[in-house]
This record gives C-alpha cells, structure tokens and sequence, in this order.
C-alpha cells in the first residue's frame, strides 16, 4: 500500500502499438541420419533436435562425413553453410546405436604403436581390443578418428591385435523410423520432434525436409501433415523428393506425383537430384537452402520465389548417376504440373518452377504459388507470436484497437517497403456474434495481398509502316 505521498509522480504505462515478432520463414529442420559415432554421446543425440549457426558446430554437434546416402544430416549442413552459407538449421538424428548397429571383428596389424580400423560408423564405446588368441584383453590404449571416420588405435601392447567392436548401420533405418511417433514413456521421435522445436529454441519451424527419405510416398504424407499443424499453432512447407530410381524420365514424374497424392498446398515436390563435383544432393536440400537465401536478401520475408535462381550444381541426374538435360518446353511442363525441377539456362543451372504441389488441381493464388503460399504461412506464424500475450486479457476496446492498430502499421510498413502490394485487418461487427464474444472468442479479419510472380512476361511486336516518314526527314 503506497503511503501518504505529496508532490509529483510518474508512472510508466505499456505501449498501445506492438512492434511485430519476427518469424523465421526459412528455418529448415532435416530428420535423417548423422555419423554421431564421430561424437562424444551419440546416444544423446539420438531422436533430440539439434539447433546450429554455424559449420563448425554442427560438425561437432552431429559429426560429419561426406556419405551423404548413409548420413543425410550431413547433406544439409554442407547445403545449408558451405554451398549457401545460410543458417541456422535443426537437426533431428533417428540413428540409433542401440537398433540400428552390427557387431564385428577385425585382426589387425599394429605398425609404429598404431593400428587403423578401416570401419565405418564404429562406436568407440564398444570397442574391445584383444590379443589374436583370446588370451588377453587389453586396457592401455587410446582411439581417434581421422579424417575419413576410421578409427586409429594407438597401443604397445602387441604387434597384431584383435579389435571386437558394434558399427552403426543406417542402412537399417527405416521409413518408419523416420516418421517416427510417440513412444510408450511419451517421448517424441523421427517428424513428430518438429512438435520440440520452438518449445527448446524459440523459433518456429519453416521448411521441414527428409531427403532420401522423402521420396517414399509415406513419409511425404506425414511431412506434408505435420507443417500443417506444428504444435496445434504454426504452419510450415514440407519439400519431397521423387525417386530417381522410380521416375527416370520426366514425363513418368507427374504421374508417380498424382497416384501418390502428392497434392497439397504445404508441400513442395522436386525431381530430379543435382550434382557437384560428382557429389550428389537431393534437390529439396539444395532448394531449402537457396529459399533461405532468398529469404535473407527480402529482410527475411518470404516473398520473392526460389525459382530461376542459381543451385549450386554442374549436372542434374538420376540415382545412378544417368545426367538429365531438360529443355525449356520440358521444364515448363513440370511447372504445371507442380513439379519444381532444375533448368541449365541464362546464367548457369538454376531451379525452376514457382507452383506447389497443390497446382494444377488447386488455382487459388495462396495455395498454388510457392512465394504467396509461404507470405500467408509466415503472416499466420508472426499473427500467433505477436499477439499471444493478448490472451485472456479483457475484451474491451482498447484490445481490439491495440491488435487492429498494432497490425496494420506492420502491414502498411510491408506496403512501403514493396513486401507485399498491400493488406489490412479489421474487427467486423458481422463476423463477431454476441454468442462467440459472450463465449470469449474474438475474430479478426486479416485482408493481404503479396505480389504474384511475373510467371509470364509478353512483349507484343508490332510493324509500324508511319515510320518510313524518316526516309523523307
């Protein structure tokens, strides 16, 4: 209780006008395989996302080989910061030591103290090393991984020794592992993890992407149902794959797309792979990274297409490494089909194709553009983070005029800084009954209006015979 007070007194009071919270448009979340033996835990990091800035430490957060068939993490940390430099990125490994690994022996040859397992995926807490005979078992040594993930043993204890060990094995990954679900204790795993990413890093989930993966029409169904619902809330754009292994040929594409009810406005569909160098990468990894870039040069808004901008590639090909050279005509019919693939054409490789998956059953312009899809996607989001402070707090006037007023000088700024051609709320009497308010619902009607891209530009040439009047001049 304030005491007997005489004078002058000053009192702060909250800012009616509400700056608005950024949502991350692009924040990609791979679900795959990491070599997490390369680690120091890698039962840790096992179904449990992982959030990264930079190279350096995801390498040591998740390890790093360049297999990316076997370790499809990996594909997107060398996307994502050494062929676009973007960040960040999440990381959900399903690589479990526990299910997922073989055991085996080797002899090997101690030569200069030093002996090399030339192993993949070798678990160093596993590892028993013996004499040839089984006579002896020894303790002083010391292990490290080169370069290459192989495992040098360094011992005096003999000159030939018996190493017994477990190796993970991705290839005992499944389809299922990866869509994962909830366990009998309650814990997340494979897509459902998406669910974990804002409560632990306070960013909400942007692009969802499983390559390899991904191309198994289960996997793409349940990407594509989980950015439709991320924790009851946000939205998000699943990106897929086609098999290259299946589709060989481009006309094969929109027919494998169709009969495997890939047709939804949240998600994406690519074909074929790309390559670099002779490395592989699956073209939702390489697009995911290049919408990020896109992203970062429209103050992060998601309002400028992906589409005729350069990939990082020098081919694009099949699993088997077959090269596919598309012509215009035919990259054009992938495009209306909801197909976005890769066009070699002014200025290098480039992706090519601006409609989801959605098109060309779905026209409506907010469901079958990708730029508008993800403008209404990031709007909702930034909707949900901005004003959910406001709930459960009277409603009265000054509420409705605090959300009203906040939104629209975040929708006219976006007008002026050319984001969107223009978009408004209101908090209409008809959309409002008196039951819904007596029950505490309140609606607001959010009018926007991002631009569509120029899928199209006509140039009309027309023969002028007025100007033969130069002649006489």
């Amino acid at each position: 209780m304030t005491g007997y007070q005489h004078g002058v007194y000053t009192h702060e009071l909250p800012t009616s006008i509400k700056p608005p919270v950024k949502s991350t448009a692009g924040l990609t979340v791979i679900v795959g395989t990491a070599p997490i033996h390369l680690t120091e835990d890698p039962a840790s990091l096992v179904n449990k996302p992982m959030f990264g800035y930079t190279y350096s430490e995801c390498v040591k957060k998740m390890g790093y080989l360049d297999d990316f068939d076997k370790y499809t993490i990996c594909e997107s940390i060398s996307s994502h910061f050494a062929l676009f430099a973007v960040a960040p990125l999440v990381m959900i490994n399903v690589l479990d030591p526990e299910k997922h690994s073989v055991p085996g022996t080797k002899q090997l040859p101690v030569i200069k103290n030093e002996a090399v397992l030339k192993e993949d995926g070798v678990l160093k807490s596993t590892i028993v090393v013996k004499s040839v005979d089984d006579a002896t078992t020894y303790e002083d040594y010391e292990v490290e991984f080169d370069d290459s993930g192989h495992l040098h043993i360094f011992t005096s204890a003999a000159n030939e020794i018996k190493v017994e060990y477990k190796k993970l094995d991705p290839s005992l990954v499944t389809n299922a592992d990866i869509i994962g679900g909830v366990s009998q204790e309650g814990n997340l795993k494979g897509l459902e993890l998406t669910n974990e990413v804002f409560p632990r890093f306070r960013e909400v989930p942007g692009i969802l992407i499983a390559p390899k993966y991904s191309t198994d029409p289960a996997v793409a169904a349940v990407m594509k149902a989980k950015v439709s619902n991320i924790n009851g809330l946000f939205g998000a754009t699943a990106f897929a794959d086609l098999s290259t292994t299946e589709v060989k040929d481009y006309t094969q594409a929109p027919m494998v797309k169709n009969q495997n009810n890939l047709d939804n406005e949240d998600l994406l569909v690519f074909w074929p792979k790309v390559s670099l160098g002779g490395k592989q990468y699956h073209m939702s990894t390489q697009a995911a990274s290049l919408a990020n870039l896109v992203d970062a040069s429209n103050e992060g808004y998601p309002c400028e297409e992906f589409s005729n901008k350069n990939l990082q590639m020098d081919a694009a090909v099949l699993e088997d490494g077959t090269e596919i050279l598309l012509s215009l005509e035919q990259a054009n019919y992938l495009n209306g089909q909801g197909i976005v693939t890769a066009l070699n054409w002014t200025g290098g490789w480039r992706a090519w194709g601006h409609r989801t998956s959605a098109y060309p059953t779905n026209t409506d312009p907010k469901d079958a553009f990708i730029s508008v899809r993800r403008v209404f996607i990031y709007e909702q989001n930034q909707f949900i983070l901005s004003f959910w402070n406001n709930v459960d707090k009277p409603g009265n006037p000054k509420l409705i005029e605090n959300i009203v007023d906040s939104k629209n000088i975040d929708l006219n700024s976006k007008k002026a800084r050319q984001l969107i051609l223009g978009g408004r709320i209101e908090f209409a009497e008809e959309e409002n009954a008196t039951t819904d308010l007596m029950d505490g619902s309140y609606a607001f009607h959010l009018y926007l209006t991002p631009g569509t891209p120029a899928r199209e530009i006509k140039g009309l040439f027309e023969f002028d015979p007025g100007y033969f009047s130069a002649l006489f001049s």
